[in-house]
């Protein structure tokens, strides 16, 4: 749309370039994309199932592994559908405001699984560090609470950021070197200025990522601590292997998520973003129900009754 108050054009679309530089690979992207994404829902809707069903699991840390794969369904939803549309109709149009809304619920989910980490590490010490008052305080009730409160803060807080970004002016380039509404690559194409915005997305980041980051590890330095204690190598063993799952998780979703957003915004490696961005949007939500069934010994042998008692 051409502006003649202003002289220039005013963006009212972008162009998800995604992965256009692989087009002759489109069709095999589809195929390799749609399978990870239909096993990612499948997986997790299955543990959710198994948590739900068995009764055994009905304790705060399966219940919080319940919420997180709830969470992993929805993440991957925002995104990866739009993908695989472009990829096989060749239609990288998005509308400025399907941008934003995009842009609102990607990280959202995003920053809502930050805190649910955080809660889950939290149950983790209570569980080891306090056990005598571990179902006094992890109750059902405030289970509840923290769980809806993460996906509340969580949808709460990106709402700033999103508005600071839904005011920018775009015009002249449209083109978005990624396979979703990014903030980086969104504020390249903005002609208004864009530094309180980046300054205010940077402060947001660094919150986010290290207040939820912080608790962990202070939760976990608090477990080691305790379980040094122990006066026998099984009991340390046991307490050790119920953190194991949880920490795999952290790493994997922290090593890219602090590498993506806790450094300047411009500069030369956001086509590497693009590329990284694959692990916590795609990857990382169907390797969480792996991790959590192989590496847990209650979940192995629920899914085990419950596959027997389907067949």
């Amino acid at each position: 749309m051409y502006n003649s108050r202003y002289n220039k054009t005013i963006i009212t679309e972008f162009l998800l370039s995604g992965f256009s530089n692989f087009s002759a690979m489109g069709h095999y992207l589809f195929t390799v994309i749609l399978t990870v994404y239909i096993f990612t829902i499948t997986a997790n809707v299955f543990i959710i199932l198994i948590v739900k069903l068995e009764q055994r699991l009905h304790k705060p840390m399966y219940f919080f592994i319940g919420g997180l794969s709830f969470l992993e369904i929805w993440y991957p939803s925002v995104t990866v559908p739009r993908l695989l549309w472009a990829l096989l109709m060749k239609k990288e149009s998005i509308s400025q405001a399907g941008c934003i809304t995009q842009f609102y619920f990607h990280f959202s989910f995003g920053v809502a699984e930050n805190f649910l980490l955080a809660i889950m590490a939290f149950d983790r010490y209570i569980a080891i560090c306090k056990p005598l008052r571990y179902t006094l305080i992890m109750n059902p009730d405030t289970c509840i609470k923290l769980l809806l409160g993460s996906w509340f803060l969580g949808f709460i807080a990106v709402l700033v950021p999103c508005l600071q970004v839904s005011n920018l002016s775009f015009c002249s380039k449209n083109e978005i070197d990624h396979y979703y509404c990014d903030f980086a690559p969104l504020i390249r194409l903005s002609c208004s200025d864009t530094s309180r915005v980046q300054m205010l997305f940077f402060v947001f980041a660094c919150f986010v990522i290290f207040s939820s980051f912080w608790i962990i590890s202070l939760s976990y330095i608090c477990i080691i601590q305790t379980t040094m204690r122990f006066s026998t190598s099984s009991r340390r063993h046991k307490a050790f292997s119920t953190c194991a799952s949880h920490l795999i998780v952290v790493i994997l979703f922290y090593s890219t998520t602090i590498f993506m957003f806790i450094r300047p915004t411009t500069g030369d490696l956001l086509h590497l973003n693009k590329i990284i961005s694959i692990i916590p949007s795609i990857v990382t939500p169907l390797l969480n129900p792996i991790i959590y069934t192989l590496r847990n010994q209650e979940v192995k042998e629920a899914v085990k009754k419950v596959v027997q008692k389907i067949s």
